[in-house]
């Protein structure tokens, strides 16, 4: 679950990611330019992106900013079939509920518009010949979004109807924005949304070669910038890694990534400052229940406990499943090194069902060189987290990526036969 800002359970792990920091990466960028910005955030899911954003929102609200955050996958998207309307209507919705204050009128005038169309998909009773009220308006909104989330038979009809119309939209939105940002409450002085989950969005590719994230991210980024006001999305890494990264710096500026915690070096050997940030990830996060040792009393040694942060990946949401199906298979403290390596065994099985069959030779060759190819097959094994990134700083403070097989999959049958083979090629 992502932490809440200042949770106590919070890791900086800035050194051990190659100097990510999202204050500085995306806050100072917001806070200091002259003009809006809109930014992409990236990374895999699970690695911390939503925490790293819930302290951003906080930190920008300290200094002025007024922030609506959303989690789109939540109330307003499904994650296997998005389109760029999904993403405005949800803005649309969220920007209504937090800036309540704010003249409402140009969005109600597109609504009523369109309420005669939609009146059959929202199964709406409103009175055209009535003014919508703020609450009204949220409330039509938050229909449309549940209805493209949860109903996929009505979900293209919506689309149908609210597309053709997404322009006039978008300069209600405007006129909404502009009013409200005349009425931000406790001297905030600056607009921001973030819409989270974003990334999660599950790539499906056309008949002509090309995804459906193409088609939101780079056919309509005019549309995705259009609103006035500072705007975070984030956006799938495998996105990031394609042969469209240059348009996406054009279009965005830099996009910024959240990779992995180094847990080693690219030559294999151990990298203690990523292990020991590991360790004090799991220690912040059994604190509040227990005063024990983790390494030698929640954990038999220490041995076993930084077993079970190498075999992770530097990749968050493993490093919290290892250790809570370890604990799921212990009775009596401390977790003994057979309770670690079932568990490694149970979440390296998952990963072996993630691989097919035509990737094994693609793991193995990146495994060897530490370096991605720019198609399609790299970008699949990088959104499902068959490959992580990892970034360091030299001694000069040069930035070094490369990438390798997560280390749940090394010992599998088919890697080692995979590796086997290119070793003899």
């Amino acid at each position: 679950m992502p932490l809440p800002a200042g949770d106590s359970k919070y890791v900086e792990c800035r050194e051990v990611r190659g100097d990510v920091e999202i204050l500085q990466d995306l806050g100072k960028s917001i806070r200091r330019s002259r003009e809006l910005t809109c930014q992409l955030y990236s990374g895999y899911r699970g690695t911390g992106k939503t925490t790293e954003l819930l302290r951003l929102k906080d930190d920008l609200e300290k200094k002025n900013c007024f922030v609506v955050y959303f989690a789109a996958d939540v109330e307003d998207i499904s994650t296997q079939d998005v389109q760029y309307a999904d993403i405005l209507l949800a803005c649309t919705r969220h920007l209504l509920a937090h800036l309540k204050q704010a003249n409402s009128k140009p969005i109600a005038d597109w609504l009523s518009d369109r309420l005669q169309d939609l009146k059959d998909l929202l199964l709406t009773d409103i009175k055209l010949d009535k003014p919508l009220t703020i609450e009204l308006q949220i409330q039509q909104f938050a229909k449309l979004t549940t209805a493209i989330r949860t109903e996929p038979t009505q979900r293209q009809k919506i689309r149908e109807k609210v597309e053709p119309h997404t322009e006039t939209l978008i300069k209600a939105l405007n006129e909404f924005i502009a009013d409200a940002q005349q009425k931000l409450p406790n001297g905030k002085t600056q607009l921001v949304i973030i819409a989270d989950n974003l990334d999660r969005i599950v790539p499906i590719f056309r008949d002509n070669g090309r995804s459906n994230h193409e088609e939101i991210f780079l056919d309509r980024h005019e549309q995705l910038k259009a609103l006035n006001c500072h705007i975070v999305y984030t956006v799938p890494i495998s996105m990031i890694y394609s042969r469209w990264a240059t348009d996406l710096k054009d279009n965005y500026g830099i996009p910024k990534v959240l990779p992995s915690v180094m847990v080693l070096y690219r030559d294999g050997s151990r990298y203690e400052a990523g292990i020991t940030k590991l360790k004090e990830t799991i220690k912040r996060r059994i604190e509040p229940y227990t005063d024990l040792d983790l390494e030698t009393q929640i954990f038999e040694s220490k041995e076993v406990l930084e077993q079970l942060c190498r075999m992770s990946g530097g990749y968050m949401r493993d490093l919290i499943q290892l250790a809570q199906e370890a604990i799921n298979r212990t009775d009596q403290l401390p977790i003994s090194a057979k309770a670690v390596q079932r568990a490694i065994a149970e979440v390296r099985e998952v990963y072996q069902r993630a691989v097919e069959e035509n990737q094994w030779q693609t793991l193995a060759q990146v495994h060897k060189t530490k370096e991605i190819g720019n198609d399609n097959l790299h970008r699949s094994l990088l959104f499902s987290r068959c490959l992580l990134e990892y970034r360091y700083l030299n001694q000069k403070g040069e930035k070094y990526t490369w990438y390798d097989v997560h280390p749940l999959i090394w010992e599998l049958p088919k890697f080692q036969d995979a590796l086997k083979q290119s070793d003899d090629t």
